[in-house]
């Protein structure tokens, strides 16, 4: 795309660069230095001349002053001939050998040394010649100057860019002279190339780094200089490269794989899901690349309240590069480390270069273990002393309560059942006050037993006293503290001493163990416990012990009193050394009076135990090294001050048992505050134990936590542990610095904007949005309510909608808390929202907008540009009304189409800004539309809130394609005929009709050319029919060529055809053409065959105002009458039958062609008597001449039927027309009524048929003064154009004007016309010639004939000389032109031809060597053909001939008449025969001339505006007086043309000569001056205003012919294109001085022959328009009037000094005319 738009392609291998510097004074040197590479490598190679091998050239380069230098051509004959040459050695003296006659045998060579010697350092070239028998060539020879030339690229194109970053590629750099040459580069941003200098050795290459930086997005082109030359600062040349680089911005997409729907494609969200703890999950995403440069970017978490145990998402494509159209996948690994907790981060897309920043939202859940049990107790049942019981578990809840009853043979207590469990924990939970007695539960009435005997709760039936109030529930967690801590749980709520029966002090105990601690740590091997009783009844206690265990507790059994406490000794008796051991002591607690219970209220008992550690290391043994992992190193506890725990895994990696114990001494206030259960203890191999931390934040706690230890396996090993434990606040974000600004907004409407909200804190928190009733009516917000997680953001919808024109402020406030507290203290956030409203509207930027002339059918799209100035956007709906303007049309609006369709009829314009209405337009109709676009406002709902308002208006005009025929040109057999004619034959008026009119709808079936038709007469869709008549010629004479120039006169581009059958008929195969051809048929497929008519071109598209030229031919090869239908097909518009009818008379037929055979009259007033005498003409459209003659008997009777008044009478009733010429048969149309006559008049042939013509013409009555007169030339007046505007092709003479219309003028009056003939050819001088013979008496052309140089023109001036009687005018003037070089031809041809026949005359040869051939023979004239024989008549029904167009075919009548052997025999003399040659056929142009003349008596009263005018009658003609007028009906005699003999114009030019001297005499100037104080002694005739135009228009293009009595003027501008400047009437100017009388004030002027006068006023006239076309006088400028003061003594003292400055200023004029 780049190298389309820059032009050739940038990476094609360049030219060599060539020094350029100051000192190279000689631009050649450089061209030829340039080229001196191609022409060395071209001598290096061998070229054949003349079947000689040789090199073409001979280069010197080293060579030195003073010395001499040889270098040997050789030469090698590879002809079969031998070969003689001539040296012609070289020129100069610097190149020397030895001139030689060179003789070469085939395949032999030669050696020529050439010698050089220079005398000073510069360039030579010189050469040396063979010749040879018939030809020569030449080798050259040279000596070059070394110097330094680099060869680089023209351009360099570098790879397409993103901005903001790089691109390199590469190009050679090479040093192509022999010289060693340092080079500098020059290259400014965002271009560097590198390396940026160095030197390079003769041939050596380097390659140069391009490396592209752009900043912007822009077509970079830029020159980068390269100086180079000799080392130092002595390089003075220069060379360029164009560097040429595109850079576009970058763009990067986020693709997510899982996602089906194409518009997910690009979601922005990686949802993990639900992850267990400690698990990794892995997610992937695609970045693709649409742009087409390469993209960088980098992937990081966006900046925020990191988390404290770090970021739990990661990702493997921190940072990467992706290609155009291509993708990258990046995988993100979720690792969870909270359970229960949801994880929200984003991914930041940072491309650079790029306009905007993508965020990618990653969330996921972490669930911890689900465990459960099968049941929640196991039920050991009993067992005997010494015996052992299993039961199977499924693992599932967190919690097992474990029962089981032990009988001996001294002992057996009630056994202990899960309902027994049951009935107390339900006993627990909803007492009261504190019952502790089985008696108190047997008294207890709100419980009983169910079916199954267990104790459940009775419903409270009385509402003074709910038993809910003092219900106390403890968690599981809370009852496995209790139950490892042996008593009262600080950090409980719901632990008190209300809640214990037995605790025991301390839970555990350490042995051999130095460590500060409140367990009891001691080196002894025993330590006390102590139990106390909380109860209010007597228990008995009893401890389990293993039997292999070396701990042991004494007493193993005791009661104890109610409230009271005792002491155990746990003694540590290892009975093995160097080892660790570990136990969990349990103490079972029951009533004592337990057992006397029955069985419905038995209490199970409670289990107090101690932990107990210890080892038997003796002194100096090292202990074992723990191997443990502890998971999760780092515990954060909710950021609440609530009570929490979190569990940690201590796990035994090693083959040695591990103890453990909590170390506070490093942190004792801080490890305090955290429970840690159990904090001492044995692992096994293998095993691992599972500590619950449990603690309440606080806000004076570290953020970033503080660590516990763990001393392992009594020795200084220790584990660390991490605790965050502290209170954060709920911290929320509101952006936009808790501000939100709404843009104006229309009354009414409503305007919508993002915020986002953003969750800082860790905690989870739920938001609520409150807006004051007052306010909702104005905003509202969605979502107004949420979950927010940690580090997550939302995006909050606001809408404003205001009510008034005013500016709003709003306080919307944000309510938030913790999702896990919701009852506790809320925060607060107030958003500021600013608003304003406003009125809107919108208009636009025109208030009518004018589409033009749109093409009927056809769609156009349009854009009305819509501009909204009000502050605020304006939401809008719109209509559309028509209307068409057009009065002629009746139409219903309601089912009338809507032509004009709006894309969108609803929208929003944003303030200050303007939108583009796209609407389409499709006109249904020839007609105006009007369309009135108007729109209404639209509130929040999107109803209509305003009446509708206008917009603008839209104007189109519906218009079909139309075409137009400006100017016929006949050619060939036709090229005599007049335009009239040719316009008459063509039917072009009616054509031009029916292009300017409507199509019918069935012409619109098919809207452009269309085979639709399989009939070989393709079915008509159109009922306009036309003929075009090619006229009529002789057999095989030139074509009838016609071209008409075709004018667009819409404003729509118009497609147009000429369809023969074959164009409409669809092809079919072979086999499928079924049945015979008709004769009408087989007439058309000869015609189209044998292309009879032909069109060139047949279509074509005219776009507005566009003309073009088609041309139509006629052959004439077949005798008879041809006929062929053609459709002329506009698209989209008109469809024109044209019916092409030819006729080709046989060479010895007399045929008069009759363009029409009607004619109308120019209509006549009756009673006139002399009616003018009016045209019919005849065309002999043979070869031979016709003699006609007008059948009287029919004028005769015509006569006798209308009271024997001669209604119709021809004045020439007999005679002949020659071949291809024309005859004029004069009628005298005499109406006796005032009605329409029609008269058919048989008109009959010699030898022919007759022809029967209607000629029609209408009487009026007589008209009165005043009225509208009925004369006129307007039945006469030609119909086609009388300015042609352009040539015709080939055409080489212009006329400025094809018609004169002298319109009605009095008889015996003279009249003039100015034209001019223009050569509009570059090339070919012209010669042209009036041919005025058959018109001399009326019409006159002065010059009558001429030459043009190519661009010249010529002035030639009609003079029109009225006969005696009334006369209807229409006279064809002809101007042949010739071709000066095809003239020249001629006479060089003609030449030849007459000294060849002179030398036939007196020479001859004889010559036995071939007595057949015959030199050949000099004939004057080609001999008249023997007579043809004629064959016998075709039968009807026999077949065809072959059907083909032979030029040389002369028969007539048939098409395969065999020739005599002596026709054969005259043939071949005749193609033997040295014709003589002819003249070049002079090509024509016509001028129609068209006057109506009528009587002096009736001009006045017919033409009272034309009355005032003077006519003067020439000496010549008599004029004719009325009462002889009346009752003759001759014609006068004709005119004898005026005379131009050489007196004339020498008493012309002297009087013109005399009238400038005297106007340059100061004495004759001084005079006029004198004569103006002198009284008047004569009196001026006014003449009326209209008689002297105040200005004349200019020709078009005029300048005067070659005679050189007249001034020569250039032709400029081009040939007609302004016909108001075409002719000069000088009957309307001075120039005529008709007929005017004498007065007797005025004796003088009859000294002056009115003749002479008239050439003199004339001449001036011309030379004025001369002067106009030369610029010299603006005849169009506005008049400039002086104003003199009034005339005085002062003046006259003045007046000496005005005619001095008269006087100058004359001579100052004649000077500028001069030049």
């Amino acid at each position: 795309m780049l190298a389309e738009s820059l032009g050739p392609d940038p990476l094609a291998s360049g030219a060599k660069w060539k020094p350029s510097g100051k000192n190279i004074k000689d631009p050649g040197i450089h061209q030829r230095q340039r080229g001196g590479r191609y022409r060395r490598q071209a001598s290096s190679q061998r070229s054949c001349f003349l079947g000689l091998e040789l090199k073409p050239e001979l280069v010197w380069e080293d060579w030195d002053l003073g010395g001499e230098f040889t270098e040997t051509l050789v030469l090698k004959n590879i002809h079969s001939k031998l070969q003689k040459l001539h040296v012609r050695p070289p020129l100069s003296k610097f190149f020397t050998l030895i001139p030689q006659i060179i003789v070469l045998s085939p395949g032999t060579s030669f050696s020529m040394p050439i010698s050089f010697r220079p005398l000073q350092r510069c360039e030579y070239e010189d050469s040396i010649e063979f010749q040879g028998k018939d030809v020569s060539f030449q080798v050259c020879l040279r000596a070059t100057i070394p110097c330094h030339a680099l060869e680089v690229p023209d351009s360099v194109l570098l790879p397409f860019c993103a901005v903001q970053n790089s691109t390199t590629t590469t190009f050679l750099l090479k040093n192509v002279s022999k010289l060693q040459t340092c080079f500098q580069w020059e290259c400014t941003a965002p271009f560097q190339l590198s390396p940026e200098q160095g030197l390079l050795k003769p041939g050596q290459e380097c390659h140069i780094t391009v490396l592209f930086q752009p900043q912007e997005a822009l077509v970079y082109q830029q020159q980068a200089n390269c100086k180079f030359g000799e080392e130092g600062d002595k390089a003075d040349s220069c060379c360029t490269v164009l560097l040429q680089g595109l850079a576009k911005y970058p763009c990067l997409q986020l693709r997510n794989p899982g996602t089906m729907d194409e518009k997910e494609q690009c979601g922005k969200e990686l949802h993990f899901g639900s992850v267990a703890v400690g698990q990794s999950l892995q997610k992937h995403f695609y970045i693709f690349n649409p742009s087409p440069v390469t993209a960088s970017f980098s992937l990081s978490q966006l900046s925020s309240g990191a988390p404290l145990l770090g970021s739990l998402f990661s990702c493997d494509v921190p940072r990467g590069k992706v290609a155009p159209g291509g993708s990258l996948r990046a995988t993100v690994t979720y690792t969870p480390a909270v359970v229960d907790s949801v994880s929200v981060e984003y991914l930041s897309l940072k491309c650079r270069g790029a306009l905007n920043e993508t965020l990618i939202k990653l969330t996921g859940n972490c669930v911890g273990p689900n465990v459960s049990l099968s049941s929640s107790v196991v039920d050991f049942g009993c067992v005997e002393e010494g015996g052992a019981v299993v039961q199977t578990v499924a693992v599932d809840p967190m919690f097992l309560d474990l029962i089981g009853t032990c009988h001996s043979e001294l002992q057996q207590p009630a056994i202990l059942k899960p309902e027994h469990l049951v009935l107390y924990k339900l006993h627990w939970y909803h007492r009261q006050d504190l019952q502790d007695t089985p008696s108190d539960m047997q008294q207890d009435h709100n419980v009983h037993l169910d079916q199954q005997g267990a104790l459940c709760p009775v419903e409270e039936q009385s509402p003074q006293k709910p038993d809910s109030a003092g219900v106390v529930y403890r968690n599981p967690m809370e009852e496995y503290y209790q139950s490892c801590l042996g008593c009262m749980d600080p950090l409980s709520s719901s632990s008190s001493l209300s809640s214990l029966h037995v605790s025991l002090m301390p839970s555990e105990l350490l042995f051999n163990y130095k460590m500060s601690s409140i367990l009891s740590t001691s080196s002894t091997s025993s330590q006390p416990v102590s139990i106390t009783n909380h109860t209010r009844e007597k228990l008995s206690l009893v401890w389990t012990v293993a039997q292999d265990s070396p701990f042991t507790v004494s007493p193993p059994l005791c009661e104890l009193a109610p409230l009271k406490c005792t002491s155990f000794r746990v003694t540590y008796d290892p009975k093995q050394l160097n080892t660790l051991h570990g136990a969990q002591l349990e103490c079972f607690a029951f009533y004592k009076d337990n057992q006397d219970l029955e069985e419905q209220v038995l209490l199970p008992p409670w289990c107090v135990t101690v932990r107990v550690i210890g080892h038997s290391f003796q002194p100096g043994k090292e202990h074992f090294i723990p191997n443990c992992s502890l998971m999760p190193p780092r515990v954060v506890f909710p950021a609440l001050s609530i009570l929490s725990h979190q569990t940690v895994l201590l796990q035994n990696c090693g083959d040695l048992p591990l103890t453990f114990c909590l170390d506070h001494s490093l942190n004792p206030a801080l490890a305090e505050s955290v429970f840690v259960v159990p904090s001492c203890g044995l692992i096994q191999p293998g095993s691992h134990q599972i500590l619950v931390l449990r603690t309440t934040p606080t806000e004076d706690c570290p953020k970033q936590g503080f660590s516990l230890h763990l001393r392992l396996n009594a020795a200084k090993h220790t584990k660390e542990l991490t605790v965050v434990s502290v209170v954060e606040q709920m911290c929320m974000s509101l952006e936009g610095d808790n501000s939100l600004y709404f843009q104006p907004t229309a009354v009414g409407s409503q305007t919508q904007r993002s915020h986002h909200i953003r969750n800082l804190s860790r905690l989870p928190l739920r938001f609520q949005w409150s807006i004051p009733e007052p306010e909702q009516e104005l905003i509202s917000v969605e979502p107004d309510a949420g979950e927010l997680h940690p580090n997550e953001s939302s995006v909050q919808i606001w809408s404003f909608s205001p009510l008034a024109e005013k500016t709003y402020t709003l306080k919307p406030t944000l309510t938030f808390w913790p999702i896990q507290t919701p009852g506790c203290n809320k925060s607060h956030l107030t958003l500021n929202v600013v608003g304003m409203g406003a009125k809107g509207s919108i208009e636009a930027e025109k208030a009518v907008l004018d589409v033009g002339e749109t093409l009927v059918g056809s769609y156009r799209s349009i854009q009305v540009p819509l501009v909204n100035n009000s502050p605020c956007p304006v939401s809008f709906s719109l209509s559309v009304q028509q209307i068409l303007l057009d009065e002629e049309l009746t139409y219903d609006p309601e089912s009338e189409p809507n032509a004009l369709q709006l894309d969108c009829d609803r929208g929003t314009i944003a303030s200050h800004a303007t939108m583009l209405l796209r609407s389409t337009v499709r006109p249904h109709r020839r007609a105006q539309y009007l369309w009135t676009i108007s729109y209404q406002m639209l509130n929040a709902s999107g109803f209509v809130s305003s009446p509708p308002q206008t917009v603008c208006e839209v104007r189109a005009h519906g218009v079909f394609p139309t075409l137009q025929v400006i100017d016929v040109w006949g050619g060939g057999s036709v090229g005599s005929l007049s335009k009239v004619h040719l316009w008459k034959l063509f039917s072009l008026d009616r054509l031009n009709e029916h292009m300017l009119s409507n199509p019918s709808p069935a012409e619109l079936i098919y809207r452009t050319p269309t085979r639709h038709s399989l009939s070989s007469s393709p079915s008509i869709f159109t009922k306009v029919l036309l003929d075009f008549n090619f006229s009529a010629s002789p057999l095989t004479s030139e074509p009838s060529t016609f071209v008409l120039m075709f004018h667009n006169p819409g404003s729509i581009p118009v497609n147009w055809a000429f369809l023969f059958p074959e164009d409409q008929q669809i092809e079919l195969e072979y086999w499928a053409e079924t049945g015979e051809f008709s004769s009408t048929e087989l007439h058309r497929m000869k015609v189209q065959d044998n292309h009879l008519f032909s069109i060139s071109p047949r279509s074509g598209t005219l776009l507005p105002g566009q003309q073009r030229a088609v041309h139509f031919t006629y052959s004439h090869d077949f005798a008879g009458t041809d006929r062929f239908p053609v459709v002329f097909k506009l698209s989209y518009g008109r469809e024109i039958l044209l019916n092409f009818q030819g006729v080709t008379v046989e060479r010895d037929r007399p045929y008069l062609h009759f363009a029409s055979k009607r004619h109308v009259f120019t209509s006549v007033t009756i009673g006139n008597c002399s009616p003018p005498r009016q045209m019919y003409e005849l065309i002999n459209g043979g070869a031979v001449p016709v003699r006609y003659e007008v059948d009287m008997a029919v004028l005769s009777q015509l006569q006798v039927d209308n009271f024997n008044h001669p209604l119709l009478c021809c004045l020439n009733p007999e005679g002949v027309v020659l071949p291809g010429k024309t005859a004029m048969l004069e009628w005298i149309f005499s109406p006796l009524e005032a009605k329409v006559y029609h008269m058919d008049i048989p008109i009959h042939v010699q030898d022919g048929h007759s022809t029967l013509v209607r000629f029609k013409g209408c009487g009026l009555n007589s008209p009165t003064l005043g009225s509208t007169t009925p004369f006129g030339c307007s039945d006469t007046k030609a119909s086609e154009p009388c300015v042609q505007r352009l040539p015709f092709p080939g055409q080489v003479l212009f006329l400025s004007e094809d018609s004169v219309c002298l319109g009605d003028i009095p008889v015996c009056s003279r009249s003039s016309r100015i034209l001019f003939l223009t050569n509009v050819s570059h090339t070919d001088t012209v010669h042209y010639t009036w041919d005025q013979q058959s018109n001399q008496q009326v019409v006159q052309i002065h010059p009558d004939r001429g030459s043009l140089c190519p661009g010249e023109s010529a002035l030639c001036t009609l003079t029109f000389t009225s006969t005696d009687y009334p006369t209807a005018y229409q006279l064809d003037i002809i101007c042949q032109v010739i071709q000066e070089a095809a003239l020249t031809r001629y006479h060089d041809a003609l030449q030849r031809w007459e000294e060849e026949k002179a030398r036939q005359q007196d020479e001859f040869t004889i010559t036995d060597k071939d007595l057949t051939q015959s030199p050949e023979v000099l004939i004057d004239k080609e001999p008249v053909a023997a007579p043809v024989r004629k064959g016998p008549p075709l039968r009807k029904y026999k077949t065809l001939p072959p059907i083909c167009a032979s030029a040389n075919c002369e028969a007539v009548g048939t098409m395969c008449t065999k020739l005599t052997r002596a026709e054969r025999r005259a043939q071949r003399e005749t193609a033997k025969a040295w014709r003589c040659p002819e003249p070049p056929q002079p090509a024509q142009l016509h001028l129609w001339v068209t006057a109506h003349s009528h009587l002096l008596p009736e001009y006045p009263p017919h033409f009272p505006n034309q009355s005032n005018e003077p006519y003067r009658c020439p000496s010549s003609v008599k004029p004719q007086q009325p009462e002889a007028s009346s009752s003759s009906t001759s014609l006068p005699a004709g005119l004898p043309p005026p005379t131009h003999g050489p007196d004339r114009d020498i008493t012309m030019h002297v009087l013109t000569s005399l009238l400038s001297g005297i106007l340059d005499d100061p004495a004759f100037t001084q005079s006029l001056i004198t004569l103006a104080s002198k009284p008047i002694t004569y009196q001026l005739r006014k003449t009326s205003p209209s008689s002297l135009p105040s200005s004349l228009p200019p020709p078009p293009c005029p300048t005067p012919s070659h005679p050189t009595h007249q001034r020569q003027v250039l032709l400029s501008g081009t040939v007609g294109q302004k016909e108001q400047h075409n002719t000069v009437d000088s009957e309307g100017t001075a120039g005529c001085w008709r007929n005017r009388r004498p007065t007797q004030n005025t004796p003088h002027t009859e000294h002056v022959p009115a003749d002479m006068s008239e050439d003199v006023l004339l001449n001036t006239l011309q030379n004025l328009m001369i002067e106009a076309v030369r610029g010299e006088l603006v005849l169009t400028a506005h008049p400039r009037t002086v104003i003199l003061p009034p005339f005085s003594t002062r003046s006259r003292r003045t007046s000496k000094a005005m005619a001095e400055e008269d006087k100058v200023d004359l001579r100052n004029r004649k000077e500028s005319a001069g030049t």
